[in-house]
């Protein structure tokens, strides 16, 4: 039972992050109908900013949570601006081309974002420091630490916070009417290329967020550490319903719940055949599961609320 409650917490912190991301994903496709495959590099990118400013910044005497702050307004606004030109440069040209056009130029981007940051940031890994007392807090068996909970926190004020702004606020608006139809939006005053740029940006900053998380969660950075987690992020947003905020939130918990107690008990169900780094397994068959049975996801796409 112990190990049982603590997966449920490692898969709690893990999904998290991957509902930040799915967000993302969803709030794009919600939109302009577009797998932004690129979204997990804008991850990577966040990290790497947070452990440039971080390192830089390590011999001022600033408190570890300084530092994490400064480091994350740096990433969100490195991360916004880039996700703002990708979206100018690579995505509105193509608005409407063939679906094909977009979704081939965004692997592209993905990979050119992975091989930039190499060149800028070396391909080797990166110790990310600890800014947050490493102190494990004992809850009777299983443990977390400072970070998660701080992981869980945030993701919780983040998300509340994202749903005000889509249901409650004029550029939410503006985002459901342009989701529903942009001609008709325009013809309302409603502006949807400002719309879309504002939701790239919005999906950049939460990218951002996500990848300080990453880095200080798992305290190793480098430039291909997008992908796995953006793939992820995809399957949760998939699993959710994507193109449903609230769906693409209960993906990411539910993945990450499957992700870690499958990893937890992987080596006991194999009789120590595979390991817990095999847990990648859990989540895409989860996938393939979810689009066999249902394929519109856990809560479906509701067009008229898409964000």
């Amino acid at each position: 039972m112990e190990t049982f409650l603590q997966q449920i917490i490692n898969g709690l912190v893990l999904g998290s992050m991957y509902a930040l991301v799915a967000l993302g994903y969803t709030m794009v496709y919600g939109i302009i109908n577009l797998i932004n495959f690129a979204h997990g590099e804008i991850l990577m990118v966040g990290a790497l900013v947070s452990w440039t400013v971080v390192s830089a910044l390590a011999d001022t005497g600033l408190p570890g949570w300084a530092l994490m702050l400064v480091a994350l307004l740096c990433a969100i606004v490195v991360c916004t601006l880039l996700n703002f030109a990708v979206e100018r440069i690579a995505y509105r040209p193509l608005r409407n081309a063939p679906r094909l056009a977009p979704l081939i130029t965004a692997m592209g981007m993905s990979l050119l974002l992975q091989t930039l940051a190499m060149i800028v940031w070396k391909p080797n890994p990166k110790p990310f420091p600890l800014l947050l007392p490493s102190v494990a807090i004992d809850l009777g068996g299983p443990v977390i630490t400072v970070t998660q909970i701080l992981i869980l926190v945030i993701t919780v004020i983040i998300l509340g916070g994202l749903l005000w702004l889509v249901n409650h606020t004029k550029l939410g608006r503006a985002m459901r009417a342009t989701a529903e139809n942009p001609r008709v939006a325009g013809l309302m005053g409603v502006k949807p290329d400002v719309v879309i740029s504002a939701t790239f940006v919005i999906g950049a900053a939460l990218a951002a967020v996500a990848g300080l998380m990453w880095a200080a969660n798992y305290g190793t950075v480098q430039h291909s550490m997008g992908f796995m987690p953006g793939l992820k992020a995809f399957t949760a947003a998939v699993l959710g319903g994507i193109g449903n905020l609230a769906g693409a939130m209960l993906g990411g918990v539910v993945l990450g719940l499957i992700e870690a107690i499958g990893a937890g008990y992987l080596g006991d169900l194999t009789g120590g055949v595979l390991g817990s780094h095999y847990a990648d397994i859990f989540a895409f068959v989860a996938l393939i599961l979810v689009l066999t049975l249902r394929p519109s996801g856990l809560l479906g796409e509701r067009v008229a609320d898409r964000a």
